[in-house]
């Protein structure tokens, strides 16, 4: 088979982009950014944008600053550059500060990015188990891939802890950036893919005749099958691959698959000229609930 190409959209760039805030879930996110961009011995960015106070409150990282001064917008980078060479003592760290608001600041930074990391939130106090408005506006916005740290990570990319880069394949082929980046990623982490095309049967279909339930149903699953195999023929031979077709909704057979992978990918549809959030139910569900860190996977309509 032939090997598939790993630049994924415009995220193809020769560097790594984490954004920080102070908070100690934004530096455990530098760990990991720090373990992926020597996966890809790549550099590392550590951006700071710092309107962030208006979104967060002020739970700041013990590592950020102590209590006789408050820490100054280049001190909270250069906390984020000290745990990455703290991790990954080789590894090329740069710093930038920008002071605007956060998510137009990353989504910019990660326009040359080959992927933008994020946790989950800030500095509110609030359960990790929400998703913050930052991180959301970013994965709904940024033209490279987007890491959003879900989940008990472990404050790691590696050593894998499952094993699997689980895939969402859809039924829209240019989702195949998402897959690009999927395979890319076990290649790396020398772990399996398991790609998964969930379906459903319309109740219409059998509700007629009972008698006849299960071969409409065995009609989808097999065409499921089928796209799912076409989805997956350019996967090269040398990786271990699992299929995975099962009946349900998208959005909750992915959140079941995220609780046996290290790594969640999906598609994002972007539209040119249009401003909401462009992240579609399934991917914004899964943002929110994902048990495992999910990466957002941009593609723009025209492009091939």
């Amino acid at each position: 088979m032939r090997m598939m190409n790993a630049a994924v959209g415009r995220g193809d760039g020769e560097y790594l982009v984490v954004g920080v805030d102070g908070s100690e879930p934004s530096l455990r996110a530098v760990d990991w950014a720090a373990d992926e961009a020597v996966l890809r011995g790549v550099p590392l960015r550590v951006v700071y944008a710092h309107l962030w106070d208006r979104y967060e409150g002020a739970a700041l990282a013990q590592d950020v600053g102590g209590p006789a001064r408050a820490p100054s917008p280049q001190d909270i980078a250069d906390a984020g550059a000290r745990r990455a060479h703290a991790r990954h003592p080789g590894l090329p760290v740069t710093t930038d500060v920008v002071p605007e608001e956060p998510e137009y600041a990353l989504v910019r930074e990660g326009r040359d990015a080959a992927a933008l990391i994020v946790g989950t939130r800030g500095r509110s106090g609030l359960a990790e188990l929400l998703l913050g408005s930052v991180s959301l506006a970013v994965a709904a916005h940024a033209d490279c891939p987007v890491i959003v740290l879900r989940g008990s990570h472990d404050n790691q990319a590696t050593p894998p802890v499952h094993g699997r880069v689980v895939v969402g394949v859809g039924d829209d082929p240019k989702e195949s950036a998402a897959l690009r980046f999927a395979v890319a990623e076990a290649r790396r982490r020398g772990v399996a893919l398991e790609a998964v095309r969930a379906w459903r049967c319309p109740a219409h279909e059998s509700a007629d005749h009972p008698l006849m339930a299960g071969e409409p149903a065995r009609l989808h699953e097999e065409r499921a099958a089928e796209e799912l195999e076409a989805a997956l023929r350019d996967v090269p031979e040398d990786l271990q691959v699992y299929r995975r077709t099962v009946e349900g909704y998208a959005r909750r057979v992915l959140l079941d698959a995220s609780h046996r992978a290290d790594l969640l990918v999906v598609g994002a549809r972007r539209r040119d000229g249009h401003f909401g959030l462009q992240l579609g139910r399934v991917a914004h569900g899964l943002l929110h609930h994902s048990a495992c860190p999910v990466v957002v996977v941009p593609h723009r309509e025209g492009d091939a």
